[in-house]
């Protein structure tokens, strides 16, 4: 995409089909991108990655596992999201990759990274004993004050083995317990 195009679409703003899917006045578009399979529209605005023209559906981006994006010469490409879901309090597992592939990604790559690079304040991945690990992440959430830390397995069979889920456990006590002042 050439300056004068970039430019064009950042004052033109989000194509009608964006904005009419948007019920929140809070919420505000930053960045989008067609999506050439089905059609419709990805987009970044300021509570999360949704999706225009299919589900609609919102996710937050303190839920956003990953976002990948492989870009192409013609300034589309993909993103490959993976999301994130608590199976049990402090505890969450990644959701199937779901890939979105855009003809044209604009901002959106940039504004993705940005959103959810803001919301891990600490991340760690920490061994398992014997086998795998867990990543131990300190997220920001909207509307609450604190952190909220969470375990996320490399493997979900190890989420159901105690000794995993015991040594998950330690390790996030630890984690939290270097970072309250003595």
């Amino acid at each position: 995409m050439s300056l004068l195009e970039s430019l064009r679409r950042r004052f033109a703003g989000p194509p009608e089909p964006v904005r009419a899917a948007l019920a929140d006045p809070e919420e505000r578009v930053l960045a989008w991108g067609p999506i050439v399979r089905d059609g419709g529209w990805l987009v970044a605005t300021s509570k999360g990655l949704r999706t225009v023209g299919g589900t609609g559906a919102l996710l937050p981006w303190h839920l956003v596992g990953s976002a990948r994006w492989a870009g192409t010469n013609d300034g589309g490409g993909s993103f490959t999201v993976i999301a994130l879901t608590e199976v049990e309090p402090g505890v969450q597992a990644r959701e199937p990759a779901v890939r979105h592939v855009l003809s044209d990604a604009g901002d959106l790559p940039v504004v993705v990274r940005k959103r959810v690079d803001q919301t891990v304040l600490t991340s760690r991945r920490v061994p398992l004993p014997g086998r795998g690990g867990v990543l131990l992440v300190a997220r920001r959430v909207p509307g609450q004050a604190e952190r909220e830390w969470t375990v996320v397995f490399d493997e979900d069979a190890d989420r159901h083995d105690p000794e995993a889920r015991e040594a998950a456990r330690q390790k996030l006590s630890e984690a939290l317990a270097a970072e309250q002042p003595i």
